[in-house]
């Protein structure tokens, strides 16, 4: 009795052992497996998290990039065609300003060409100092046109310009182009280049006989 007790026992103990030794391997696996992990971890081979992380945070700073120099170049255009209006509103100023000056004595230079041609009318018709006191009236008259930028047409000869001419008759082509003025009933005059009164002309004009 006392022997079979004593092999149960020692048996036992066999199987305890032997468990012991298993749980210690087990335990030494997993204490591997950690220890690998662990060291994976440290050296950067498992990092597939923070690889999506970073290109999310660089993805949105290259918009954010994006946005802001979109901005600056909406800014810039904007700025450019402010400046552009605001020059196109100068000049025009400017020519507005400058066309008043020169243009502001036309209505007063249309009267004046009046009285140059009540002085063309007279002149002639009387005799001695008068006719000459006139005729110095006339070219004073004249030079004052001449410093304000007043000129008198002279159409004679020209081609017919419907900006600078009236018609008033025809006349035969003797000597004259078909189309061209022969002559001047009612002298124009101009402002700076601009007509102020168009010249009352007569039109040469081919006639049967000519044919």
């Amino acid at each position: 009795m006392a022997i079979r007790c004593f092999f149960s026992v020692r048996k036992n103990l066999n199987c305890v052992g032997r468990l012991q030794l298993l749980l210690s391997n087990d335990c030494s696996a997993v204490i591997g497996l950690y220890s690998t992990a662990a060291k994976q971890w440290g050296t950067g081979d498992d990092c597939h998290g923070d690889d999506t992380t970073d290109d999310s945070s660089h993805a949105g700073t290259n918009v954010r990039l994006l946005e802001m120099r979109a901005s600056k170049l909406e800014e810039q255009e904007r700025y450019k065609r402010v400046m552009a209006d605001s020059d196109n509103v100068r000049r025009r100023t400017q020519k507005f300003v400058q066309d008043a000056k020169l243009f502001g004595i036309q209505s007063f230079c249309r009267d004046l060409v009046e009285v140059a041609d009540l002085l063309k009318q007279t002149t002639g018709n009387v005799q001695g100092e008068e006719d000459q006191r006139l005729a110095q009236i006339k070219d004073r008259l004249q030079g004052v046109f001449t410093k304000h930028g007043l000129m008198k047409m002279s159409p004679v000869g020209a081609k017919y310009d419907p900006y600078q001419h009236e018609i008033v008759c025809h006349t035969p082509a003797e000597g004259w182009e078909p189309g061209t003025v022969a002559v001047v009933k009612h002298d124009g005059y101009k402002l700076h280049g601009r007509t102020i009164r168009h010249a009352q002309v007569g039109i040469a004009v081919m006639t049967q006989e000519q044919d």
